[in-house]
């Protein structure tokens, strides 16, 4: 969620599993953005939030727990099911609204029909479109790796002489686009989230607005 690096997550499961070393995945950008088995990757608890690149409404998420770890787990709510194998119990609801629900339905619907490999071309080419134009431009870093595997939707850029929130706020105040500016483990840029509806007519203004404020330093 940072630079949108796309992590080894499967080579670090294995080595931590080495060491006895348990491993929860903050999968929370991925889900609705590009491919993944959650089940190839070994890891034993895995956690996703469902309103970001899947379109769901806020208060919505997603638990996968490996089969042999649900036993070991306990929620802060006791629920109706007194099975401890089953993952169930760790699912408390209570009275909730019930349009998120429906809207999950919803949401897989039109990403089975779209197809997820489908989404993910679409999402890297329009990363890659804006991000290739600005690799090169004097006082711009784009923080994301620049080969396609390692990279879908996300990526980061700043510049070295402004302040990310600083450069996000130009952004919105006198461009009017939004971006989230990020100052966080040693990245300095704003994250850059277009989606499949977003027109490369719309990237190339954000182009020309990151290339004015760049010529000004």
């Amino acid at each position: 969620n940072i630079t949108g690096h796309i992590l080894p997550i499967r080579k670090i499961c294995d080595m931590a599993h080495k060491y006895g070393v348990e491993v929860l995945v903050d999968g929370a950008h991925c889900i609705g953005h590009f491919k993944v088995d959650i089940e190839t990757l070994h890891c034993d608890y895995y956690g996703s939030s469902l309103h970001k690149w899947l379109s769901v409404p806020l208060g919505s998420g997603m638990l996968h727990v490996a089969k042999n770890k649900i036993t070991k787990i306990w929620p802060l709510f006791t629920d109706w099911e007194n099975d401890s194998d089953l993952i169930q119990r760790l699912n408390h609801t209570g009275t909730l609204p019930v349009h998120t629900d429906l809207a999950v339905n919803d949401a897989l619907d039109y990403i089975e029909m779209i197809g997820i490999e489908r989404k993910q071309k679409r999402l890297q080419f329009l990363q890659k479109y804006w991000s290739d134009k600005l690799r090169n431009v004097p006082n711009i870093t784009v923080n994301t790796p620049v080969e396609i595997q390692r990279s879908c939707g996300i990526a980061n850029v700043g510049m070295p002489f402004m302040d990310a929130k600083e450069l996000a706020a130009q952004l919105l105040s006198e461009f009017r686009i939004f971006t989230v500016g990020v100052d966080y483990a040693n990245v300095k840029g704003c994250r850059i989230t277009p989606n499949v509806y977003t027109t490369t007519d719309e990237l190339d203004s954000f182009v020309i607005a990151m290339k004015t404020i760049a010529k000004r330093s």
